[in-house]
């Protein structure tokens, strides 16, 4: 029998824009939106910055745009800055069933490789819906989720990634398993990055899983070979890392529908586990007019992996952006302090605001068994503010905005696109790549999309 690779390989490498639901390409509209966005918002954060000048010292120039900079660089280094942009601010898309995922994550991949070979706006619809329908489907196969395991998501993407790419560069069925087994063979990523105290890999080992992706794609191309049955085969991952694992999510389910409709956007630039507690916060907080001095306390109930990972002790003392994102303590006393919780609550002088750090002592984060059992179909968070006179105000959401079951609107995502991009992008040239974005599928040339997303503002 086939391995799982060998049948991924196949499926990926037959698959066309025809095969495509009208549905499935109008969700890929809304997350390259979506996308590009959140790039052009990380495009100025500082460890971006720092990575940008880094690969500048490397030298070397190529077909491919980095966004926001306008540096022409190789595929696989525009893939691994642009994926890092995305990633950076930790508001791109969110998916979580066993594992989690952010299948936008891997959107660099077909960027590049599309815009280096002058390939159609459908050849790139056809690469982002490849790239949710591998993301999404790696989050079901582990039983419990890798993540559980000791191992951080990003560890799929060294699956997924290779395959979106390969698509790309037209490789066939057999060099699109090597290109499988160079790449997730050495792309294990320990679960560390996201634990404790949080530092710039937390936002980096996916992007650098995409890079690892498009590098094999393009030496699979020239004949270079991989290892077989990286999943299920000898020493594979289902080897080292246990057994429980279910293979139907890509031997049985797959081609039945695309899972991109079924991903999720955030509506805060936050961990996605701490969306739903942030919007009870936020209602309450508008619901009854209050300022942070007025709340006593917030009783915060989650599942158990929120508790553990959102407010640690190290979450109580985020000393940096990638903590204070991971931190649902903080991201709850930016709620109290500034009655919002948007990118301008995670700047350096806003995280050493005495007024806002003051509010963190106030929140307890507690695990709830009937939310436990609940998930990953939903996402539920009670909140109880007890007021300095009292009172105890309480408000339970269980799916938060975003979510399929209620999604963002185009509006919605006009208006995080422009918070994101405005500083650095004209509103001229905002439309202009909008307008590109819902017509990608009728441009004959990729590379006039990635033109119109170089920053014309300082």
């Amino acid at each position: 029998m086939a391995t799982i690779t060998a049948q991924l390989a196949r499926w990926a490498t037959e698959l066309k824009y025809e095969d495509l639901s009208p549905e499935s390409v109008e969700a890929a509209k809304r997350f390259l939106y979506d996308t590009l966005g959140c790039a052009l918002g990380g495009y100025q954060t500082h460890d971006v910055k720092m990575f940008l000048e880094h690969e500048r010292e490397m030298g070397g120039s190529g077909p491919c745009t980095v966004i926001g900079a306008g540096d022409q660089m190789s595929p696989v280094t525009a893939a691994l800055l642009n994926a890092l942009m995305v990633r950076a601010m930790d508001y791109n898309d969110i998916y979580w069933k066993q594992d989690p995922s952010h299948p936008s994550d891997l959107l660099s991949a077909p960027l590049a490789l599309a815009e280096r070979d002058h390939l159609s706006g459908k050849d790139l619809v056809v690469g982002i819906i490849l790239a949710y329908e591998m993301a999404m489907r790696l989050c079901h196969i582990a039983v419990p989720g890798i993540r559980e395991r000791g191992w951080h998501h990003a560890t799929l993407m060294g699956y997924a990634a290779p395959v979106v790419a390969g698509r790309m560069i037209g490789l066939d069925a057999e060099q699109m398993q090597h290109a499988i087994g160079i790449a997730s063979c050495r792309c294990f990523t320990l679960g560390c990055a996201v634990a404790g105290k949080l530092t710039m890999m937390k936002n980096t080992v996916s992007p650098m899983a995409t890079r690892a992706g498009v590098e094999a794609a393009l030496l699979a191309k020239k004949g270079f070979t991989g290892p077989e049955g990286v999943l299920e085969g000898k020493e594979g991952m289902e080897h080292c890392l246990g057994d429980a694992w279910d293979y139907s999510w890509f031997t049985e389910t797959l081609g039945q529908r695309f899972l991109i409709t079924d991903c999720g956007m955030k509506s805060f630039p936050v961990e996605a586990l701490m969306h739903s507690p942030l919007s009870a916060t936020l209602h309450l907080i508008g619901e009854n007019n209050l300022k942070a001095e007025d709340v006593q306390e917030v009783l915060i109930e989650s599942i158990a992996r929120a508790a553990d990972i959102l407010s640690d002790p190290a979450k109580y003392d985020p000393q940096g952006k990638e903590s204070a994102d991971h931190s649902l303590p903080y991201a709850t006393a930016a709620a109290l302090a500034e009655r919002r919780v948007t990118p301008q609550e995670f700047t350096e002088e806003k995280i050493w605001d005495k007024r806002l750090r003051a509010q963190m002592a106030k929140v307890k984060v507690v695990a709830n068994d009937d939310f436990e059992k609940a998930f990953p179909a939903k996402q539920c968070a009670r909140v109880t503010i007890t007021t300095t006179d009292g009172k105890k105000l309480t408000h339970q959401v269980d799916v938060p905005k975003g979510d399929p079951r209620d999604p963002m609107t185009i509006d919605d995502l006009q208006v995080k696109f422009d918070a994101l991009a405005e500083s650095v992008m004209t509103e001229p040239a905002r439309a202009k790549l909008r307008e590109a974005i819902f017509a990608v599928d009728t441009l004959d040339d990729v590379n006039d999309l990635m033109t119109l997303t170089v920053a014309d503002r300082n």
